[in-house]
């Protein structure tokens, strides 16, 4: 199997996530991943979308959410940008801590972790944050 890629993007609105989402599972789908996989693809794009969103574009209808998926015999590769001012991960309360187990929010990294491999957070060069998640076939 040869690498395959798509590129498409949302608007920063809670409405666009489903679409993308099911974009994703598809094109995952195709890449051979099985309804295991699929499941925890769906949540982690469908987490990463909501921070990116919610947190990082902060629902600003003028600011859309850029979204690449990259298929290879190894992995699947699925980068998420947004443009807001971004974060340090490090600074993200550990929803495991007794402290923070009933906040209603605080959980998504977490759950990224989960249902990837891998996560990476960076700074893009021209604004905003990306989000690399990579899960393994």
């Amino acid at each position: 199997m040869g690498e395959k890629e798509t590129k498409f993007s949302i608007s920063s609105k809670i409405e666009a996530i489903d679409e993308a989402v099911q974009k994703a599972t598809v094109f995952a789908g195709e890449a051979g991943f099985g309804d295991d996989a699929l499941f925890g693809i769906d949540m982690a794009v469908r987490e990463a979308l909501a921070n990116a969103v919610k947190h990082g574009n902060k629902l600003d209808a003028n600011k859309n959410v850029e979204i690449t998926l990259v298929s290879s015999a190894e992995a699947l590769e699925i980068l998420i940008r947004d443009f807001g001012e971004g974060f340090d991960v490090e600074e993200v309360p550990d929803p495991t801590n007794p402290e923070n187990l009933l906040k209603a929010s605080g959980r998504g990294i977490l759950f990224m972790h989960n249902f990837v491999d891998k996560v990476e957070w960076k700074r893009h060069a021209e604004g905003g944050m990306i989000v690399k998640m990579t899960k393994n076939h």
